[in-house]
């Protein structure tokens, strides 16, 4: 059996919940631990290692960037070098949060190209498969473990489990492959309700479209009975939640990357964080799908997390019929298996004033 790479991103998608856009370089990870932003690219890879053989040999970068998580899935595995990561706040114990860099990344994939490993997988976001494809472009197939805050690249599988399954699939000898887009958005620009994406290079990926999403895509023109439609959802009594994206902009949108409230149409709060979610009764959630990827939960909008989402009385998803003519299911990633397993099945979309899609909801 081929050998496995292994790199985590420890700090990965830490400023979901709390409302950053990213934890990309040192400022945006301060605020996301003056925040009480934690971890949780560790127990994402650990879901996706747990779908592996047993007898899965593993190449993985130092400590919390990957052995750590190795060892506790209990695969047997061996290091690219000494652990050079830091802890934040003076240790472990403070706040458990290992501060790596772009660097360590890079060095770490460089040697497993250099080990000959068959494929390459990584828990993080778009910045880390940037960085990942800096260091080995299109020598080593990869597969993404759903991570980060943003992930329009088309490396990522749906949910962690999948991302195992694929890398299972293909270190047992289902070794096709095709070339996916790694992409990037700039994350100050995103702080400032911006977005720009701009595209790095091409990865190559087992072929397993079960389990790997597709790129982010470009949402089509919006039809006059969507927009007529948002115009009206925009004056449903009571308090409305708006999750982020074009979709919901058309509502009434304080932010385009953010969550907002609407009361009796008129805009209360914007840019709300998981904190600050859990202290509102909202009446509804209204969402927009992720184009080409048909991800409604866990990309993009991590501060509707479990707990917020059980605290909300209604969920109303919108989209455009042409982005939805296009994907066979939609996605959810929340993180409980529970909770996703109960939002799985088959759901309406309103797409104009008085009409429906009937889509399926999977994980």
């Amino acid at each position: 059996m081929p050998t496995l790479g292994l790199v985590v991103n420890p700090i990965a998608g830490m400023g979901g919940r709390v409302a950053l856009r990213g934890t990309d370089g040192p400022e945006a990870l301060r605020q996301a631990r003056a925040r009480g932003a934690v971890p949780l690219a560790g127990e994402r890879a650990r879901r996706a290692l747990a779908r592996l053989p047993r007898e899965t040999r593993v190449v993985a970068a130092p400590g919390a960037m990957g052995a750590d998580v190795a060892e506790s899935a209990g695969l047997r595995y061996e290091t690219t070098g000494e652990a050079r990561v830091s802890w934040a706040d003076g240790g472990p114990a403070a706040r458990g949060v290992a501060e790596t860099t772009a660097a360590d990344t890079w060095a770490a994939a460089a040697e497993m190209r250099a080990r000959g490993v068959g494929l390459l997988l990584f828990a993080g976001g778009d910045g880390t498969a940037r960085d990942i494809h800096d260091a080995i472009g299109a020598d080593l197939p990869l597969v993404g473990v759903p991570t980060g805050v943003k992930m329009h690249s088309g490396v990522f599988a749906a949910t962690p489990d999948a991302a195992g399954l694929a890398a299972a699939g293909f270190l047992r000898g289902a070794d096709e492959v095709q070339l996916a887009d790694i992409a990037d958005v700039d994350e100050d620009a995103a702080r400032e309700d911006r977005v720009a994406t701009r595209l790095y290079g091409e990865a190559r990926i087992p072929r397993a479209p079960r389990h790997i999403l597709a790129a982010k895509a470009a949402s089509p023109a919006v039809d006059a009975g969507l927009q007529s439609l948002c115009e009206a959802f925009r004056w449903l009594p009571g308090l409305t939640l708006l999750g982020p994206g074009t979709t919901t902009a058309r509502i009434l949108k304080g932010t385009l990357l953010g969550v907002d409230a609407l009361e009796d149409g008129e805009l209360v709060a914007t840019d709300l964080d998981e904190q600050q979610l859990l202290q509102l009764e909202a009446d509804r959630l209204i969402i927009g799908v992720v184009g080409g990827q048909g991800s409604l939960l866990g990309r993009g909008n991590q501060q509707l997390s479990p707990r917020v989402l059980r605290n909300i009385k209604e969920l109303t998803i919108v989209a455009a019929a042409d982005k939805l003519v296009h994907l066979d299911c939609l996605r959810v990633d929340t993180g409980d298996d529970e909770l996703d397993r109960q939002l799985s099945g088959y759901t309406r979309v309103h797409t104009a004033p008085g009409r429906t899609m009937v889509m399926k909801v999977s994980t």
